[in-house]
């Protein structure tokens, strides 16, 4: 079978400076792998031949939604790289009370690209071959008003307040899977941490220390690996 290639993997093969004749891997995306010889090469194409379709698959056995105030630009494409190598199943990017980044619908489409751009590098890179599903940026109360949680699914809010829960003493089963709520910089508002309360989350803890907006929620994700 021929194929040719969409521009991110053609420029992944070139930074790798390899010629016809080599032998590469290929995913689409969506599970399992191709192997796939290169056939030609042009300045802005990669055409190669298909080998079969193998099932490899490399997922977390936890299917987790990160639900993020989005930190900002660079310390958020950061998360998102790190959370697809980590196994991250979907992010949902959020704009929250004390978020900096505020996104008209043209911006947050674009944005939207760009961290699919960056999670499809991260595949590449760690051998994963499932780009996780990350969402629009949409508003604090758009997203309220459309959650339809499963009800199956453990819902964990991050959260600094006294009661909340140690994360270590939490069982999780991996039939279950978990939305992780965590917010930006300045963290959730009071009204936002209780309207997640109200809506089945639970709150929490990290520990004794403050983590980053883009450290709390990968730090939760190591546990799955």
């Amino acid at each position: 079978m021929r194929m040719d290639l969409p521009s991110e993997t053609v420029r992944h093969i070139q930074v790798m400076r390899l010629q016809p004749g080599k032998h590469v891997t290929l995913f689409d995306g969506l599970g399992g792998e191709y192997g796939a010889c290169i056939l030609a090469m042009t300045r802005s194409s990669v055409h190669v031949s298909l080998d079969t379709h193998e099932a490899i698959e490399r997922e977390s056995p936890v299917v987790s939604q990160l639900l993020i105030g989005m930190p900002a630009n660079d310390r958020m494409d950061w998360l998102v790289e790190k959370a697809t190598e980590l196994g991250a199943t979907r992010i949902t990017p959020l704009m929250t009370a004390h978020g900096v980044l505020r996104l008209s619908p043209e911006r947050a489409l674009k944005r939207q690209l760009h961290w699919l751009a960056v999670s499809q590098s991260a595949c590449a890179q760690s051998g994963r071959n499932k780009i996780p599903c990350i969402d629009v940026p949409q508003t604090w109360n758009d997203w309220l008003s459309a959650w339809a949680p499963d009800p199956s699914q453990q819902k964990w809010l991050l959260s600094l307040r006294p009661e909340a829960a140690p994360l270590a003493q939490l069982p999780l089963s991996v039939t279950t899977g978990v939305a992780l709520l965590s917010g930006p910089e300045g963290g959730l508002s009071r009204e936002e941490e209780a309207q997640a309360l109200e809506r089945g989350f639970m709150s929490v803890s990290l520990g004794p220390r403050i983590l980053r907006a883009e450290t709390a929620p990968l730090a939760v994700l190591t546990n799955w690996l």
